[in-house]
């Protein structure tokens, strides 16, 4: 029987180190070469943009998409999943929150695999629904000493900070400046959808790891182009999808500065397929655009629980 789950049990269902566990295990195997996906595909009109990630994970069984719409200011998310084997449709969840806790849990797992081992400080560009997740899946990941948040609107940064830190228990603290979100950072988290590079690349201090979370278009570009050249390691998710929608790594492989060849994808890192940091010096980058298999993935473990708990609306397949 295939089952809707709407946000509210989805929402209820989904805890941060499940998430990170699923992510990181289906992003080993695709490392290995065992998985399927296909890079976002876009529908532009006027007033509305619909966005598509295709993929298949053969270890869970399913094959599916996420379908996304973006119109007016909103985002409406959307997970489809069937039977890998048999076709038939397994579930169709609401996947607002899913969406933005596998995002920060694809975070979560590259600083896990990149940054310091010693690295405690965290500054973070952006006081939006991304940002929660991102913070929240770093403080699954570890305790930091400090946390600090940067955002144009001061009002809104002071709350968004006092909300992550009664819901982290860690210390999440506005940034005065910019340039202070980054010089103290041991990992630097971009997730805001600027149009131009949100600091100074001198500012990066040597075994710093980049999270780059925003830049999912030509029209994004948050880390400057000087910082990129520095980072001894780029990680992308998939080089594929990193080729045609990474705005941070487009503009110099145009001059080219860089190469994908010398792109590690976080998968190949995990599996041991690629080394990722191999010195505390290096500046480490990851950027992260998105994968259907990382929404496929905990959707299975959500699917599953739903069914242990005799969640969800039977739909009329």
């Amino acid at each position: 029987m295939a089952i809707y789950l709407n946000e509210e049990e989805v929402g209820g269902l989904l805890e941060m180190p499940m998430v990170i566990d699923a992510v990181e295990r289906v992003m080993a195997a695709h490392g290995r070469g065992e998985v399927i996906d296909y890079p976002r595909q876009r529908v532009r009109l006027p007033e509305s943009i619909t966005h598509m990630l295709q993929g298949a994970v053969p270890e869970a069984n399913l094959t599916g998409f996420k379908v996304y719409t973006s119109a007016g200011g909103r985002a409406r998310f959307w997970v489809h999943v069937f039977d890998a084997t048999t076709g038939e449709p397994v579930a169709v969840l609401e996947a607002n929150r899913l969406g933005m806790m596998r995002t920060g849990a694809a975070g979560a797992v590259a600083a896990k695999w990149l940054a310091r081992d010693d690295a405690r400080t965290v500054g973070v560009f952006g006081s939006g629904w991304q940002a929660e997740g991102q913070i929240l899946a770093l403080c699954a990941l570890r305790r930091f000493e400090r946390i600090q948040v940067f955002a144009r609107d001061r009002a809104r940064l002071e709350a968004f900070c006092q909300r992550m830190s009664a819901a982290t228990g860690q210390a999440v603290v506005p940034a005065a400046s910019a340039e202070e979100t980054v010089r103290e950072a041991h990992i630097v988290v971009t997730v805001t959808t600027s149009p131009k590079p949100l600091f100074e690349a001198q500012w990066l201090a040597p075994g710093t790891h980049i999270n780059a979370a925003g830049s999912n278009s030509l029209a994004r570009q948050e880390i400057p182009e000087a910082a990129v050249r520095r980072a001894e390691v780029i990680c992308v998710d998939a080089r594929e999808t990193a080729l045609r929608e990474a705005g941070d790594l487009l503009p110099l492989l145009e001059k080219g500065r860089t190469q994908p060849g010398r792109w590690v994808e976080l998968g190949e890192v995990i599996a041991g397929v690629r080394p990722g940091r191999t010195d505390p010096a290096q500046i480490t980058l990851f950027e992260s655009q998105g994968m259907a298999i990382q929404d496929i993935a905990v959707a299975a473990r959500v699917i599953a629980t739903a069914r242990e708990r005799g969640l969800g609306t039977a739909l009329p397949y």
